[in-house]
């Protein structure tokens, strides 16, 4: 599915390389790569790691129209595609289990059941969700609390220094509400880790990530080039910057590593101090914009 993503043996070398480093928390899904996530993730880890010693999550998707039409309600839908990935991940549970993205074709209700009935089964242990709205997750959470069923403790929205948008309600109502926030595309599929100019294989060949960033890199750039300007005087690379930047504000970003120094610079960004001064001069360039993405899909139906 995507050029840049990497094969088996080099997988696990990043992984195992994650694991000596301290990384426990391991993100994947279930359509990421067909499944192959999953598997070449599963098997790393029952390789290199103790199972109880990791935060393994993993996503589902949406009901297609073919189990619709088949009458397969969001409580099947959802014991089936749990199962599908216990077996590729080789494992009995995961830890985390997320909804990819709000189902605008299932009731809420038969969904927040079939967490609850995973969970009860001991098949996950807490439950979240991703690219979704801040009143969504609160009348799941609503829901899910009148009913007794588990609530999500997590979200996995599209959050980083040149997109900010999460800090409209997302990042309010998750504070008031105690929700981790776990967000996706840290780095901007890369820009926020590479000098203006310099390209990696992703960023050359991703479409997607170019419909999400492309319309606004000149005002984007300008908040890039503070990264560079912040790196350089620190004696830090743009990666640990941007992530440091990220870590004030949520509770553990997602990176996406294909080489041993992504790993090694992600770590490493917890150790870097940025002052408010520093923060404010990273923050006071942003201009809103418009959803990208997943969420751009959904608000059109």
């Amino acid at each position: 599915m995507h050029s840049w993503t990497l094969p088996e043996t080099e997988s696990r070398e990043i992984i195992k390389y994650g694991l000596e480093s301290g990384i426990n928390f391991f993100d994947t899904a279930m359509g990421y790569q067909n499944g192959t996530s999953e598997e070449f993730l599963g098997r790393a880890i029952r390789d290199f790691a103790k199972r109880d010693e990791i935060v393994l999550a993993t996503k589902f998707v949406p009901r297609s129209q073919q189990e619709i039409e088949a009458g397969i309600t969001g409580q099947q839908h959802i014991s089936n595609m749990l199962d599908a990935s216990l077996k590729r991940l080789g494992t009995d549970y995961v830890d985390l289990y997320i909804c990819h993205m709000w189902d605008y074709h299932t009731p809420i209700e038969e969904v927040m059941e079939g967490l609850h009935n995973a969970v009860k089964e001991g098949k996950i242990r807490y439950i979240g969700i991703s690219n979704c709205y801040a009143w969504q997750i609160a009348k799941a959470n609503g829901i899910a609390k009148m009913n007794g069923w588990e609530e999500f403790v997590s979200v996995q929205g599209h959050y980083n220094l040149i997109f900010r948008e999460e800090e409209r309600e997302m990042a309010g109502y998750c504070k008031e509400e105690n929700i981790a926030m776990t967000p996706y595309s840290a780095l901007a599929s890369g820009r926020l880790a590479k000098h203006p100019g310099e390209l990696t294989k992703r960023m050359k060949e991703d479409t997607f990530a170019q419909g999400k960033y492309d319309a606004t890199k000149i005002q984007d750039g300008k908040i890039i080039d503070r990264v560079v300007e912040i790196a350089e005087k620190k004696g830090v690379s743009m990666t640990e910057i941007s992530l440091a930047w990220l870590l004030t504000k949520v509770a553990a970003p997602i990176v996406g590593a294909t080489k041993p120094h992504h790993i090694q610079y992600a770590v490493s960004a917890l150790d870097v101090d940025l002052t408010e001064e520093e923060i404010t001069y990273l923050e006071e360039l942003y201009q809103p914009h418009k959803l990208v993405g997943v969420m751009a899909i959904n608000q059109r139906g």
